[in-house]
């Protein structure tokens, strides 16, 4: 999988004490929607329609591990499966993470490459990295 793209928005979130890593609800929402890594900082963009195996907001994610080490803070999360059903998911091409415990701040997004969609149990995995962390803050 591609490496996750930071939102310039998330440091700035976080020097300001906008982000609590270690307790957020994150969630990971599919979009077609052209993320701006530079400008965006809230989670605006069109999801899928909720049916059809995808539920309002994204998928809410488990934070595995949040921890300091050394300076380096990482954040690690389970991986997270989209099913579609009847109708398909999509379409889509971004895998956006935002807090949603903390009015919807974006924190950064996965790009596929290409605009797709789930077909009837057709399935996207999103499959963070369970050695370095989803997300490093050094």
């Amino acid at each position: 999988m591609a490496s996750l793209v930071k939102y310039n928005a998330l440091i700035d979130n976080i020097a300001s004490g906008g982000h609590n890593l270690k307790t957020a609800v994150i969630k990971c929402a599919l979009t077609a929607d052209t993320p701006n890594a530079a400008t965006d900082t809230t989670m605006t963009y069109t999801p899928p329609t909720n049916v059809n195996g995808y539920p309002s907001g994204g998928n809410t994610l488990t934070t595995t591990s949040a921890a300091t080490s050394g300076g380096l803070f990482t954040l690690k999360l389970a991986d997270t499966v989209f099913t579609g059903a009847s109708g398909g998911i999509g379409p889509f091409r971004y895998a956006v993470l935002y807090n949603s415990s903390a009015s919807n701040k974006l924190i950064g997004y996965y790009d596929y490459g290409i605009v797709t969609q789930l077909g009837n149990t057709e399935t996207l995995t999103v499959d963070f990295d369970d050695t370095n962390g989803a997300l490093t803050i050094a």
